[in-house]
């Protein structure tokens, strides 16, 4: 009996041969890598002297931070918890966090369900993971249940406020989303051409001007004695406006599934409704990942916006926090600060992306 032949040992790739194709390979990535080096040279000192050499921790007030010239860590110990929750109860502060950590953690469990093989019960298992996760954030801010303090929704801000638009509003919207890129690709003429109409005109539009629609247009149409929240009318607003990407996005994915699946799943006697949900929506979902997350990193900085219709997100509490008469004159440490939140959330989806695109890569290989 002969041994199987053994596999050529990898090619190994010496360190400096490595750092030459990567940087060095042509006369224009060495000037780029070049350039960015210089970059690099001027920016990282200067910034280790702004946030670290000449900085001001605590104890100190606005003219030591001045007169420093560096940044004012003092300011952002003082007045983070501000920033972050807003005109929430201070004393109350833990709900609105604990409330932000259930966020995040549903936000993970989705991506991870989608990035794992799916299947129907992973899929109900997320469901019901953010049925529950929502009932306890709506307890934990709204309150007056297990000896909570009532707390009313204009009195929501900050990142809590920041974290339901994105994730519910976006949630919301990769639902009609679903529906519209089915009904646009599938659906019968009069269907198909609302659904085109629907798209194209809220791809058409500023979110600006839904916010405002929302906020002002909305209250004045409905009829006497009836009244919905502006919090729930701004959420529906993002919904509506997402939505209309989404579809797009995911009439690209129902496109690249081959018209050969379907016609085997028909072979099988699947109707169309369960084609759709165990075929061919699977693997649409797949290639669209990458552009779904690119979305959902756009609704995530686009909460910005709100401060516009008077709501506190990140960006209205940094505000406050600035406003205040004793730190009148800072303007960087409260900007620096959100950016830091929104980069890190951003980044992180980004990543979530790539690693996406490189698992479809190694099973298209």
């Amino acid at each position: 009996m002969t041994a199987s032949p053994r596999p050529p040992p990898a090619l190994r790739i010496a360190p400096l041969q490595r750092v030459r194709s990567l940087f060095f390979a042509s006369a224009p990535n060495a000037l780029a890598t070049l350039l960015m080096l210089w970059l690099l040279w001027q920016i990282v000192p200067a910034a280790w002297r702004y946030f670290v050499t000449d900085a001001m921790t605590a104890p100190a007030d606005i003219k030591q931070c001045v007169q420093a010239g560096g940044f004012c860590w003092s300011f952002v110990q003082d007045r983070w918890r501000q920033i972050l929750f807003g005109t929430f109860p201070y004393t109350e502060h833990w709900r609105a966090g604990l409330a932000c950590v259930v966020f995040l953690s549903l936000i993970v469990v989705t991506l991870l369900a989608l990035g794992a093989p799916t299947g129907r019960r992973r899929l109900r298992l997320v469901g019901l993971a953010w049925a529950a996760g929502l009932a306890l954030i709506a307890a934990l801010m709204y309150g007056g249940v297990f000896g909570l303090v009532p707390v009313q929704s204009r009195l929501w801000a900050g990142l809590p406020l920041t974290l339901m638009l994105a994730a519910v509003g976006t949630g919301l919207g990769f639902v009609l989303g679903v529906a519209l890129a089915l009904a646009r690709r599938e659906g019968p003429p009069l269907i198909r051409w609302l659904a085109v109409a629907y798209i194209e005109f809220l791809r058409g539009v500023p979110l600006i001007s839904l916010l405002f629609v929302a906020s002002i247009l909305l209250p004045l149409l409905l009829p006497p004695g009836v009244d919905v929240d502006k919090l729930v009318r701004t959420l529906l607003a993002f919904a509506l406006f997402f939505a209309a990407y989404m579809a797009e996005a995911l009439r690209g994915g129902l496109a690249a599934v081959p018209q050969g699946q379907k016609d085997a799943a028909a072979a099988l006697g699947l109707g169309w409704w369960r084609m759709q949900w165990l075929v061919v929506m699977p693997q649409a979902l797949r290639v669209v990942v990458p552009s779904l997350v690119n979305i959902f990193i756009a609704a995530f900085k686009d909460t910005s916006l709100v401060v516009v219709i008077s709501m506190m997100d990140l960006l209205g509490t940094a505000n406050i926090a600035r406003s205040d008469a004793a730190w009148w004159g800072l303007y960087i440490e409260p900007y620096v600060f959100i950016g830091a939140i929104y980069l890190c959330g951003c980044t992180a989806m980004a990543a979530y992306s790539r690693h996406i695109e490189r698992r479809m890569a190694k099973g298209a290989a």
